[in-house]
């Protein structure tokens, strides 16, 4: 078939007959429910763009024959998925991280001593862009990358990120959120520098949020310095078991004093699950009406969550409450988060494998609902993007073609012959070679 999709004559119309589709991505709904798959659709190619999607029970008229038909025998398509929440800036460090051992505390030592010591312009924008070509032969359309903006580095990775954005126009969306400690808020000089960098990327302000006497206040200096600039806002809050953490309420506060719900994402919320019935739901209460969205990192999430010690076996899963919050109205997502780095040592910024993993993790099946909207126009709302996420009539004919034909077949293999389509063209892509990054190991 890929054969049959790459060799055909572009500027003929091409129709892709009996395909599956969720009815949650398609832009204008095939049946009253948004939840089902829906089988025998048409989807009709024009000069690159979604002319038709519909139910194929068209009859075959005599324009047809100036058409090029291909039959999906039923597989499953899916627009091109969106990552709302990365780190390519950390990516493919793990192996000259050999102290990393998948704990947190770890983690951030060891990663603090690897960006120190080697993180210049070259080193950063090689790993970056190695996991840009993972995540496009994946089939991913947008990815939002965190940066590590402390001093010194700010001015290294923010260029590097405003290159590869360029270079990457037309292929990938690329976003970044500007990622610091969020006491580092309080150094003024920095934090001002920090904004001015960001707003000329068009980036978005972020910040760790932890227990610390300036949480409240640091949030909110926040909060005025995004709606100065017109910026959008990504937090990692409550990245930790301790029901004491508290910083995805703060953030709703915060939401709710500035009514900026639409342009907030918060990631990980893993404490949210540990906490009391009442108190869980008074604060998925505050999310849900203040707007903003919510995205769970479940694979790194449930790695380096409730690791203690080698010889214990984890109790606990690590991701945040979900499903809770999707029933709360929040808008929910997930994502790939890191990648071959000390908080996360595996990876490939595969969505599907994503996709799949959260399934399993989250127990997000039986039924599987509309969740695949958590990889797709969920997550590219999250990211304030329209145009992502959806198979829309008029829109560029990006999607992918999958083997399987229902979930629990395109859910249990890495579909590694999938066929990622560009504006109705198979990309002719391959996985970049682990040895290029050999030069940078030390």
């Amino acid at each position: 078939m890929r054969s049959i999709l790459r060799d055909r004559d572009p500027t003929r119309p091409l129709v892709l007959t009996n395909a599956c589709l969720p009815n949650s991505v398609i832009g204008e709904a095939l049946s009253g429910d948004r939840s089902s798959l829906v089988s025998k659709v048409i989807i009709e190619v024009v000069q690159g763009q979604f002319h038709r999607i519909e139910k194929d029970n068209t009859p075959t008229t005599s324009e047809d024959e100036a058409k090029d038909f291909v039959d999906l025998e039923g597989r499953m398509i899916l627009p091109r998925l969106v990552d709302c929440h990365t780190h390519l800036d950390k990516g493919h460090i793990l192996p000259r991280t050999p102290m990393a051992n998948g704990t947190f505390g770890t983690a951030l030592s060891t990663v603090k001593a690897d960006r120190e010591a080697s993180w210049n312009a070259d080193d950063v924008r090689q790993r970056m862009e190695f996991g840009l070509k993972s995540a496009f032969h994946h089939g991913t359309g947008a990815i939002r990358t965190h940066l590590d903006s402390h001093p010194g580095q700010l001015e290294i990775s923010w260029p590097v990120l405003e290159a590869l954005r360029n270079e990457w126009a037309g292929r990938i969306d690329l976003q970044a959120a500007a990622l610091i400690p969020i006491e580092m808020v309080g150094n003024t000089e920095h934090f001002d520098r920090l904004c001015s960098v960001v707003a000329k990327a068009d980036g978005a302000l972020g910040a760790v949020a932890y227990p610390c006497d300036s949480l409240v206040s640091h949030v909110e200096q926040l909060f005025v310095a995004a709606k100065d600039r017109g910026l959008r806002l990504d937090f990692h809050a409550d990245e930790t078991l301790d029901p004491g953490a508290r910083a995805l309420e703060v953030i709703a506060d915060a939401t709710l004093r500035h009514g900026y719900g639409d342009r907030v994402l918060v990631g990980h919320c893993c404490s949210l699950a540990q906490l009391s019935p009442p108190d869980a739901a008074r604060i998925i209460g505050k999310c849900a009406e203040g707007g903003l969205s919510v995205v769970s990192l479940p694979m790194c999430n449930l790695y380096l969550q409730d690791r203690q010690d080698p010889a214990r076996t984890p109790r606990l899963r690590g991701v945040t409450a979900l499903k809770e919050l999707a029933h709360a109205g929040v808008n929910t997502a997930v994502a790939s988060d890191n990648t071959r780095d000390p908080f996360f040592a595996y990876g490939d910024l595969d969505m599907l494998e994503t996709f799949r993993e959260a399934t399993r993790i989250l127990q997000l099946d039986h039924p599987h609902g509309d969740w695949i909207s958590a990889a797709t126009h969920r997550a590219a709302r999250a990211m304030g993007l329209a145009g992502h996420g959806r198979l829309d009539v008029g829109g560029s004919a990006d999607c992918i073609i999958f083997e399987g034909r229902a979930w629990h077949e395109v859910l249990s293999r890495p579909e590694s012959n999938r066929i990622v389509l560009k504006a109705g063209r198979p990309n002719e892509t391959t996985l970049p070679d682990y040895r290029e990054l050999d030069p940078l190991v030390k």
